[in-house]
């Protein structure tokens, strides 16, 4: 199946998607807690359905009630069958192998073709060293975790993903012996091991931090059940602001902000350093866009999931745009950098594809184009914004949007767009 969009106008207002992320982080840490947590406003998506999925293996009770959750855990782990299917999602696949180091038994992961070639390996040698039995493909999934771990000092590369050094985070506190987690070379996606952070402590558990993003102590305490509430994702935002500077700026975008943090609200600071005027007023963001953009030179190592939203702004800029330090953006969904240059060039974006990063100019004669997202949802989306403003686009795989965004083709439509499913 494909997408057939064109030409579009977009006005109104549009209701932001919850934050997939803490979705994750929240479900899995009630997993973990002894008694009743309520989780409110989650996402409710292809990825966060397999952290639930996968949490119901562990064992523990869940309800679900429009927007909210109930978790009821013991918060000790009872297998109810040791295969767990990640699906897509690499939260799930990565949080759920260090979870099932707190069991005596055998677990087995895996996911689907995307997923099963996610790298494993930093985070399988770190629960090996801390005494489990691990097994895998060549360092991707499918995986096998038995024995359990006590705990102790570890390292681990920050170079690959935050999510590694996140799932072992996650489980220290029910170790005998706690983690104190040494991370080696340079940490990328930091904001993602603050919000781990930030949920953890929602959640009654400290962790110390011995040197901020090199070294953490986390002790064996006891996780509490709490009500924890979802705020709006930046990672949509991103998309949904981008849809506005390209397809029309008269679009009030309606969100939930809440108190934690997020990798992806550097947004803000890219849009206005390009000279766009991003108003934030209580619960809605608007923006103001110049005729043409400025470009600018961009770090997304510590927001990657920002590359495609960022990148399509090239469409209208007077300057280039520099992606740099995204090495790690190829080990996504998909090789995100090479499969932007591929596709981008077709709309008529010059692309210089480097290393860790994308360079993009207007070249000042934009066509339409069959694009290929390589079904992954966050590509989806950005195409078929890019679509709409040069018109006569096909982008494939319209499914991938359940994966972060089920609403994406409603919402769509109800401000303007004009997208069709073929």
């Amino acid at each position: 199946m494909n997408c057939r969009v064109e030409k579009s106008e977009v006005s109104g207002k549009i209701v932001c998607p919850s934050n997939k992320s803490y979705t994750h982080r929240a479900i899995f840490l009630a997993t973990l807690t002894d008694g009743k947590s309520i989780i409110k406003n989650i996402l409710k998506s292809g990825d966060t359905n397999a952290t639930i999925n996968a949490c119901k293996n562990f064992g523990v009770e869940i309800k679900e009630t429009g927007d909210n959750i109930t978790v009821n855990s013991s918060g000790e782990l009872k297998l109810d069958d040791n295969m767990i299917d990640a699906a897509n999602s690499g939260t799930t696949i990565r949080f759920a192998t260090a979870i099932s180091a707190l069991s005596e038994g055998k677990t087995v992961l895996s996911g689907d073709q995307s997923l099963n070639k996610r790298p494993m390996k930093p985070l399988l040698d770190a629960l090996e060293s801390l005494g489990a039995k691990c097994s895998s493909n060549n360092g991707n999934p499918p995986i096998s975790v038995s024995g359990r771990i006590k705990g102790g000092e570890i390292k681990i590369p920050g170079n690959i993903s935050s999510q590694f050094i996140s799932a072992l985070m996650i489980t220290a506190p029910k170790l005998e012996n706690g983690i104190i987690l040494n991370i080696r070379d340079k940490l990328v996606s930091k904001p993602y091991v603050d919000a781990t952070i930030t949920a953890m402590k929602k959640f009654g558990v400290s962790v110390e931090t011995v040197i901020p993003y090199q070294k953490y102590a986390i002790p064996a305490q006891s996780y509490k059940p709490t009500t924890f509430t979802v705020p709006s994702d930046f990672s949509s935002i991103s998309l949904l602001l981008s849809a506005a500077v390209l397809l029309g700026e008269n679009l009030t975008i309606q969100m939930t902000m809440g108190d934690m943090p997020q990798a992806d609200e550097a947004i803000i600071d890219i849009l206005e350093i390009m000279g766009i005027v991003v108003t934030l007023d209580k619960n809605t963001i608007k923006i103001k866009s110049p005729e043409k953009l400025d470009g600018g030179k961009f770090d997304l190592s510590d927001s990657p999931d920002l590359i495609p939203a960022v990148a399509i702004l090239a469409l209208k800029t007077s300057k280039p745009i520099e992606i740099f330090n995204v090495k790690h953006a190829r080990y996504k969904e998909t090789d995100r950098i090479a499969i932007l240059a591929r596709e981008l060039s077709k709309l008529g974006i010059k692309v210089v594809e480097k290393n860790d990063g994308l360079v993009l100019k207007n070249s000042g004669s934009l066509a339409g184009a069959d694009l290929n997202s390589e079904n992954d949802h966050r590509l989806f989306m950005a195409f078929c914004i890019a679509g709409m403003y040069v018109g006569d686009c096909t982008v494939s795989h319209p499914e991938s949007v359940k994966i972060s965004y089920p609403d994406f083709f409603q919402d769509m439509k109800r401000i303007g767009c004009n997208i069709f499913l073929d």
